[in-house]
Parts: structure tokens; sequence; C-alpha cells
């Protein structure tokens, strides 16, 4: 049974850093390509940031571009997400996926390309 575990999300002061982990099991990792996901109160849940299965591909969505860095060590099983210059509008509920990857450089901006998914970390920027 494939399973993802989040951690590392916070309360954290506007423009500070987080730095978010996701641990993956039960599943062959580097035949993945992984993803952030976010959901803020009363919104619908966002593309943050993409990784292909070998690390060499990376996509990160806009408003996160040049703040928020995705990465992952396959020998650990692991993806992280660096957060740095943290906002307000950052706060909400952080996701990781997994999307099985058809090629070496495939990477997912879209929820339906990802078949698990963890079960969120909470990260609140305060102003």
């Amino acid at each position: 049974q494939a399973q993802l575990v989040e951690s590392g999300g916070g309360l954290v002061q506007a423009g500070g850093s987080l730095r978010l982990s996701c641990a993956a099991s039960g599943l062959t990792f580097n035949n993945y390509a992984m993803g952030w996901f976010r959901q803020a109160p009363g919104e619908e849940r966002e593309f943050v940031a993409t990784i292909s299965k070998s690390g060499d591909a990376t996509y990160h969505t806009t408003s996160v571009k040049g703040r928020f860095t995705i990465s992952r060590d396959n020998a650990k099983n692991t993806v992280y997400l660096q957060m740095n210059s943290l906002k307000p509008e950052d706060t909400a509920v952080y996701y990781c996926a997994a999307g099985l990857a058809y090629s070496s450089g495939s990477i997912y901006s879209t929820q339906d390309r990802y078949k698990y998914w963890g079960q969120g970390t909470q990260v609140t920027v305060s102003s």
C-alpha cells in the first residue's frame, strides 16, 4: 500500500522559511514524478511545484517562482519543498502527490495525473 507522509509545516512569520518533506513508502519512488499542491481555506486545491522522477526537470507555479524550490532524494524516497520569503497568502494545507512517470522528464501540474496523495501539512504565515 503506497503511503505519502508530509512533515515540516508550522507557523512562521512573513519573510521566514520552512522546509516541507514528504516521505514515500510502498511504491517504487524513482518511477514517480512528484508534486506539491496546496489548499487555502475556502479555496480549491492548487498546483505549487513538480519534479521529474530523476529530479532533472522541475516546474514551479508563477506565484512561488524564485521563493520555493522542489527537490528530491531518491535514495531516501523523499521529496522536499524549500519555502523562502513566505507571505501570508502562502497559508494553506500543503499536500504531496505521486504520479507514475511515463518518461524520465515527465512533470505534471494537474491533479488528475497523480495517483497517490498525502494527508497534508498545515503552513501558516503570520503578517
